[in-house]
């Protein structure tokens, strides 16, 4: 299938690598083209023009940040003219509502709509280990299952519009909240002076546990929290989204409120770039401040 890629950062690049791996024609685009060279000695073909690079796809995969920067690129008239009988897949974390709003978009010319965010991050995207939630239309979901199943290890439609964007915002609150929790336990154990792998021993032997633990315990023992798969900033984005949608619904939003206070003071500390476990370190800044002062 010849697809059009808008987008690559973290995890527009390897998904492109992985699209070409799985014997797809691909271009790509990026509203910053700084490093386009780098891309292209990757194996990623590019185009300067955004007009053009719509005009090479049947298919337009969106792996940007966030609605605004859909908004921006693909929902100006321009963009839009060129998606008349084109699939577009998005696959960003972003609101419900808005992704209804572009599927509108798209389809009021034309062009298809199918909503397919990921669980997973670069490891995942480079071997195809992703897991896929889309929704949209069924007929255009199998349209475009082979194309998702080369990035996804799972791959299910979870309904219409909108859903699949639903079902990303609940699972990446869950990423934040067992982060969270974790970091508090972590923190009182560390304390008290307990030791960590006793506590570790017990925590995997019991229901609690979550294999995300191990993944970022070594990132916050020694606060090391450098080339991220998936930066804090990001996270604080999702979180504010999902406590958006939720106080929408009714549904009670103190608690991802109160995650967002504490994830922008570890933001504001300087750990927006950081990996998204660096959130430890504003949940423990007394321990943390009593330990350089003892070193």
């Amino acid at each position: 299938m010849k697809i059009t890629l808008i987008g690559l950062g973290l995890m527009g690049k390897p998904i492109a690598q992985r699209l070409i791996q799985c014997g797809h024609e691909l271009v790509a685009w990026n509203r910053s083209q700084v490093a386009y060279g780098q891309v292209q000695a990757k194996g990623i073909p590019v185009e300067s023009d955004l007009t053009a690079a719509i005009a090479q796809g049947e298919a337009v995969l969106l792996t940007l940040s966030d609605a605004a920067a859909i908004r921006a690129t693909l929902l100006q008239p321009s963009s839009l003219s060129g998606l008349a009988g084109k699939v577009v897949v998005q696959m960003g974390t972003i609101a419900p509502n808005q992704s209804r709003e572009i599927a509108s978009a798209v389809e009021a010319v034309g062009g298809h709509y199918l909503e397919a965010p990921v669980l997973g991050s670069i490891p995942e995207a480079r071997s195809g280990n992703l897991i896929v939630m889309a929704g949209g239309d069924a007929e255009i979901y199998q349209q475009m299952l082979l194309l998702l199943r080369c990035l996804g290890k799972q791959v299910q439609r979870i309904g219409e519009v909108g859903q699949g964007a639903a079902m990303k915002l609940a699972m990446n609150q869950l990423i934040a909240s067992l982060t969270s929790a974790f970091s508090l336990s972590l923190g009182l154990v560390r304390a008290e002076g307990i030791d960590v792998e006793q506590f570790m021993g017990l925590l995997r032997e019991s229901a609690l546990y979550a294999p995300t633990f191990d993944k970022k315990l070594a990132k916050m023992l020694s606060h090391d929290y450098a080339n991220p798969n998936f930066p804090l900033k990001h996270l604080i984005k999702d979180v504010d989204l999902f406590s958006r949608v939720v106080d929408e619904l009714g549904i009670d939003a103190q608690l991802p409120q109160t995650m967002l206070r504490v994830f922008g003071e570890a933001q504001a500390a300087g750990h927006g770039e950081d990996d998204y476990s660096s959130l430890y370190e504003a949940i423990n800044p007394d321990f943390q401040a009593s330990q350089d002062e003892g070193c």
